[in-house]
């Protein structure tokens, strides 16, 4: 039996498409705003949470706590600099074949997956470098 979305719900939903990337909570409330079709924050918050539940919007958190909405494409793999917050997207999907087993294994319906690796992007690790070596640099 497929949901009843509200307005609010198809409203988002077609911006999420019509955007083709991850957007937070506050940008979907600017662009509709901008595009005359302006709702509240909140609603656009528990717009987002329902379709999350339905499946068909998938949510990765940044480390800064944001929240970044999107439709529901493909898997999301990245590589997070803890310093600076550059998310670089990787193609490669180690967990596919584990995704496909636990899904069988526990009759467990899933519809996307995350993966995420934290560190230090390579400008940030020069730099940490160059700081380290220079407080270990006698005076």
């Amino acid at each position: 039996m497929k949901l009843q979305r509200t307005r609010s719900q198809a409203r988002i939903l077609n911006l999420l498409k019509t955007l083709n990337r991850a957007v937070s909570a506050q940008d979907i409330y600017v662009e509709l705003r901008n595009l005359d079709q302006s709702m509240g924050l909140a609603t656009v918050y528990r717009a987002l949470e329902a379709l999350k539940l339905e499946g068909v919007v998938q949510v990765r958190t940044l480390t800064n706590g944001e929240s970044l909405y999107s439709g529901v494409q493909r898997d999301q793999h990245h590589l997070t600099c803890l310093n600076c917050g550059e998310s670089i997207p990787i193609d490669e999907c180690p967990v596919h074949q584990l995704e496909n087993e636990l899904q069988d294994s526990h009759q467990f319906k899933i519809y996307y997956h995350t993966l995420e690796f934290f560190g230090l992007c390579d400008r940030c690790a020069v730099a940490s470098d160059t700081e380290t070596a220079d407080s270990t640099t006698p005076q």
